[in-house]
Order: C-alpha cells, then structure tokens, then sequence
C-alpha cells in the first residue's frame, strides 16, 4: 500500500484526481490533499507520503519552491501542468514524471501504477537535483539530463555530449570525456529534448551537439567532429545544417 498526496488548487481537477486514486487505483490510500505550497509542506512532513503528485502552478508560489524548502525528499513525484513549455523540457531532461492537465484517467491509473511499481527512492535525490538545476538555472548554466541504465543513474552535463548514435531501440551517447552510456530509448525520444540546447538530429541514426563541430565536409556529405567523428548527413537535413552554418557567420 502506497500513501499518496495531492496538491492542487483547481477544484474539478482534484475531485478528478481524488476519484480516481479512491475508486481506480489498487494497492494505494490517498492520505492528504493541499492547495498551497505552505500547506502541502506541512502535510509532508507530517505524513511522509510515498508519492506526491504535484500541481505546478499554486497561489503562494510553484511546486519547485516547494521542493526546495523541504529538507528530505524521499518521496516520487508526479507533475502535472497546463502546458508549459519550459517547464515539461526541464522535467523531461530529469526523467521524472508528468501529466498535463485535463487529465486523462488512463494516464493516472498508468503513471500511479508505474510509481508504485518502482518506489526506490535512492534516485530521487539525483533526478530532483537535475530538475532543480534546470528549471532556476541561469541562462550561461549547464543544463543537467538523466540517463538511466540498468545498472546506473547518471546525471550529466548537456553540454558535455557531443553525440547521440541510434542502435536500433537504443540509443549511444558519446560525451566530451571519453564516456559512452547506452539508453534502452529509441533516438526519437531525445531528439526534441535537445534541440533547444544546441543538438541537431543530421541523420535517421544520428543527434549532434553543434558546439563540437570541427568542419562539414560537403563532398563526402560528412560532419566532423572535434573528437574525430564522422557522422552522416541526410540529403534533407543537409539544408538545415548549411543554414546553421550561414547564420554563424553573420
């Protein structure tokens, strides 16, 4: 048995959600609800849940704030947003969990289930560090990303990726130190991740970090990067690459 809490303002969405967890959710008992930031962290502490699904949006602050002034945090978390860009990159590239509001009933039922399914809380820590990270971050501050094998956790630098390399249902990752990490995820799905960090997907099989360029050679329709890669670039993504390069120049 699992104790959940909630915190949300909206009205129809926590009846929503409360109806669910009580009648649709097994092996679960909904031990609180909040509206605030200052209420929630005071039904926190008082009932150490195992799972708080978390509103992001809340009258006296955003669920971050929260974060952040609790001491320990050995709880999972579920997000849920209206849609907010920023925010669903920066909880994307920590790997933590999110549903954007209306919500759909299935979607809880799934995201509880796999929370329940998965309460080792000794990731908690690094993945809340990396969405911490990326949501007040500075502009010139590395942006952080979860990659989780079967064996480890690794929280990693944007920055320090120079590519991503499909392997049929998984993806390489070749970072800056010499390090490679295979990712049971299909290249598709950090495709969009990175983009607004610097990446450009150049092949079916192939994701770049643009600031490890070294030079494009266009006869062979090759790329080289600075720790001597070459990678292929599609006929059709070779426009988009030229471009970026057009732009640099100015």
């Amino acid at each position: 048995m699992i104790k959940i809490v909630v915190l949300e303002d909206e009205k129809p969405t926590l009846e929503t959600i409360t109806e669910i967890v009580e009648n649709h959710c097994d092996e679960t008992k909904l031990i609180g609800v909040a509206r605030t930031i200052r209420t929630a962290k005071e039904l926190i502490q008082k009932t150490n849940p195992d799972l708080v699904l978390l509103d992001i949006n809340l009258p006296d602050g955003t669920s971050f704030d929260l974060l952040e002034q609790l001491k320990t945090i050995d709880f999972k978390i579920i997000f849920i947003t209206a849609f907010e860009e920023f925010a669903i990159k920066a909880i994307k590239l920590s790997a933590i969990d999110y549903l954007v509001k209306p919500i759909d009933p299935l979607e809880l039922i799934e995201a509880i289930k796999k929370a329940r399914e998965a309460l080792d809380r000794s990731n908690n820590n690094l993945k809340l560090s990396a969405l911490l990270s990326n949501i007040k971050g500075l502009a010139d501050k590395p942006k952080k990303i979860i990659l989780k094998t079967a064996e480890n956790i690794y929280l990693i630098d944007v920055a320090d990726i120079i590519r991503c390399e499909s392997d049929g249902a998984y993806t390489r990752f070749y970072l800056n130190d010499g390090k490679k990490i295979m990712i049971s995820k299909v290249i598709k799905d950090y495709e969009e991740m990175l983009h607004d960090y610097g990446f450009l997907r150049v092949h079916k099989s192939h994701i770049i970090n643009l600031n490890f360029i070294d030079r494009f050679e266009k006869t062979d329709g090759l790329i080289v990067l600075k720790d001597q890669s070459s990678i292929p670039v599609s006929v059709r993504k070779k426009e988009s690459l030229l471009k970026i390069f057009e732009d640099l120049s100015k």
